[in-house]
């Protein structure tokens, strides 16, 4: 087993969790507060890549990005990027393909929160961005835990995304998943058994490991 697809895999997964932290939090505060009459659609945006095949997603991004078309031609010509068959690539498709698995419990855990602990706030001079800071995020760490969590390990399990917009080039574009297909295309199955165990263990524990920080955030607050 080489570990260049492995390093590759959790640099793309850090990376991508980072960018969905500063992104996803803002979204999902706006959605558990918003009274806007496009809030349905911008949910429906946000939630698409739970249901849409990875291939349709990838398709499109990768017509998107390619410089044969405006907007990549525009990216390639204005600040230097090609998206298409690039790391930078696969971050900006991840970071699309895994939003609402940041999101979403980030936004249930906003709102279950009693509406008085935000006006209570507001009520001591705090503005929105402190308020979220310092009040409401503080109280749903478990939510965060998990999205972040989340967000880590969808992206370590990605494939038909990075596939089509990544390709497969070695200490560029290829991760854990494709390697995976490449062993099992060559009938190299002990190879391919090698990869999938060792993210199957480490997908295993880091699950395991938020179930049983939230199990004890839970019995924590039941006993308060």
């Amino acid at each position: 087993m080489e570990w260049g697809p492995i390093i590759l895999t959790f640099q793309l997964a850090g990376i991508t969790t980072l960018i969905l932290v500063f992104l996803g939090i803002p979204i999902a505060h706006w959605l558990a507060y918003t009274k806007s009459k496009g809030k349905p659609v911008i949910e429906t945006l946000v939630s698409m890549p739970l249901v849409l095949p990875p291939t349709v997603l990838g398709f499109y991004l990768l017509v998107a990005f390619s410089p044969a078309n405006g907007f990549g031609e525009w990216l390639k010509s204005v600040f230097g990027l090609q998206l298409v068959f690039s790391f930078e690539g696969l971050v900006v498709a991840s970071v699309i393909y895994s939003l609402p698995f940041m999101v979403q419990p980030i936004q249930s855990g906003l709102s279950n929160l009693s509406i008085t602990l935000k006006e209570a706030s507001y009520s001591l001079g705090k503005g929105k961005t402190s308020t979220l800071l310092r009040v409401l995020l503080p109280n749903i760490k478990a939510s965060v835990l998990t999205g972040i969590v989340l967000s880590f390990a969808h992206t370590i399990g990605e494939f038909g995304v990075v596939l089509m917009i990544g390709g497969n080039i070695p200490d560029k574009t290829r991760v854990a998943s494709i390697a995976i297909y490449d062993e099992v295309e060559a009938l190299n199955y002990d190879s391919a058994n090698r990869y999938s165990v060792f993210l199957l263990v480490v997908t295993f524990l880091i699950l395991l490991t938020v179930y049983i920080i939230n199990g004890r955030s839970v019995r924590s607050k039941s006993h308060d």
